[in-house]
């Protein structure tokens, strides 16, 4: 078996593209892949096509072989959207071996370990604030429609959802995923009573059993993140996301709050966690197989 082609597309999302490859062979199995970051489509889009020029007309099923040399290859350009890159292609060629063999991917790597997976609703209720127009939905205007929202959770089964902090307005605004939030990092008052407000109003809501994690993406310095954390213990948060690429602030983040601290996200390669391991700065590890390859993941 050859690979013949690597080629990537963009989905239109309701933020940003979505970014999918499809690796193809000379036997007819394509393998597809979801990876990176959407906001860098043209990027991503260059970075497997460079990549793409040492896998043409290999054996696609040699996956260890190939992630190893585009790691190796990219050296002057560890990490980030390289890597990012390289995940797409892996996960393809994953996709690729396991269909060669008609098995499930999962059965490549020892076997299921479990018969259910939990699954929580990402971002919820920060697409329905920033993207309300292409759902075809009404604008989020008031704590009663935030209120209006969060039940849908409940309705539609799900037993946790993330969100990020919605500030008023007319509409309101979301801080989520790097954006919106104040240039200096600064949690003011402001947005810390907004945090509260909300918290307050969807646990009243959803009630004492519904899982809530709030993502703060790299929105405040640490000290901000201690403030927020601490205002935040009574609502019972599974966690409080943040990106945080010093290891000692996480820890301290950690050691200053009951919420538990959820982080890791913005590491790419593993050898890139073993300060957050070694601190035991986390309780819970952020893993995106969709920007890190299964091989990292």
């Amino acid at each position: 078996m050859k690979i013949t082609s690597v080629e990537t597309f963009a989905v239109e999302g309701l933020n940003q593209p979505l970014m999918f490859c499809a690796i193809k062979t000379d036997q007819g199995i394509v393998g597809y892949s979801e990876f990176g970051e959407g906001r860098l489509a043209q990027g991503m889009k260059g970075l497997v096509r460079d990549l793409s020029n040492q896998l043409l007309g290999e054996d696609p099923r040699a996956v260890e072989a190939h992630y190893i040399q585009m790691i190796r290859s990219t050296r002057m350009a560890y990490g980030g959207a390289t890597w990012q890159a390289i995940a797409g292609i892996e996960l393809a060629l994953w996709d690729i071996k396991a269909k060669a063999l008609e098995i499930p991917v999962y059965e490549l790597l020892g076997g299921p370990t479990r018969s259910h997976q939990r699954v929580y609703w990402s971002h919820m209720l920060s697409y329905q604030v920033r993207s309300y127009e292409k759902l075809g939905t009404k604008p989020v205007r008031s704590y009663d429609d935030i209120r209006e929202v969060v039940a849908q959770a409940s309705e539609m089964g799900y037993d946790t959802f993330k969100t990020n902090i919605q500030m008023p307005g007319d509409p309101f605004v979301s801080l989520a995923q790097g954006r919106s939030g104040p240039h200096d990092q600064t949690l003011t008052t402001g947005i810390l009573n907004a945090a509260v407000k909300q918290m307050e109003v969807i646990r009243d809501e959803v009630g004492p059993d519904m899982g809530i994690c709030l993502d703060v993406n790299e929105h405040f310095k640490a000290d901000g993140q201690i403030r927020l954390a601490q205002a935040l213990e009574p609502f019972n948060l599974t966690w409080m996301e943040l990106d945080n690429l010093d290891a000692p602030s996480v820890r301290m983040v950690k050691d200053a709050t009951t919420t538990p601290i959820c982080t890791g996200e913005q590491r790419l390669g593993p050898t890139s966690y073993r300060d957050l391991f070694e601190l035991r700065a986390m309780d819970v590890c952020k893993v995106d197989v969709q920007w890190k390859g299964i091989d990292t993941s």
